[in-house]
């Protein structure tokens, strides 16, 4: 039996569906630690199933940072509408973006390579494979300008 208070710390850190973090925490015989590496394994082959279908709608972000001397311009795209225009999907938009502003990568290759700047233990594409899972859609940056002034 799994732990009420557990399971709902585990989904607040994860934004993981409930069956899933159930299944997490069951495996990880409570450990929160392990469930966490559990979902993020699986996000990791969720995300790596999701690649290859068609991303046919999505949203631009535009990111100006301090004051106004740097720009980005950023397109993101998803499968279907209702990914595009959650909230958590455009905070995830609006941190790559910043990101873009921070780091200066010059293509969508080397960004997803790149350390996260908000969370250097982890990579710009592991961000966006943890976003898939997140949500069960293939996401994907195709484009993106930044301007400096």
């Amino acid at each position: 039996m799994v732990d009420v208070a557990v399971l709902k710390e585990l989904r607040d850190r994860t934004d993981a569906p409930i069956n899933r973090c159930k299944e997490a925490l069951e495996k990880a015989e409570g450990d929160i630690q392990k469930a966490i590496i559990l979902l993020s394994e699986e996000g990791v082959k969720v995300a790596a199933k999701k690649s290859t279908r068609e991303t046919g709608t999505g949203i631009v972000e535009a990111y100006i940072h301090g004051a106004g001397r740097i720009g980005v311009l950023l397109e993101i795209r998803s499968e279907t509408d209702f990914v595009a225009r959650n909230p958590a999907f455009k905070q995830v938009a609006h941190d790559i973006a910043m990101h873009i502003a921070a780091a200066n990568p010059a293509t969508t290759e080397e960004m997803n390579e790149q350390p996260f700047v908000k969370d250097e233990s982890k990579t710009v594409g592991d961000v966006i494979k943890e976003t898939i899972a997140r949500f069960g859609e293939n996401i994907q940056v195709t484009r993106f300008t930044r301007f400096d002034a």
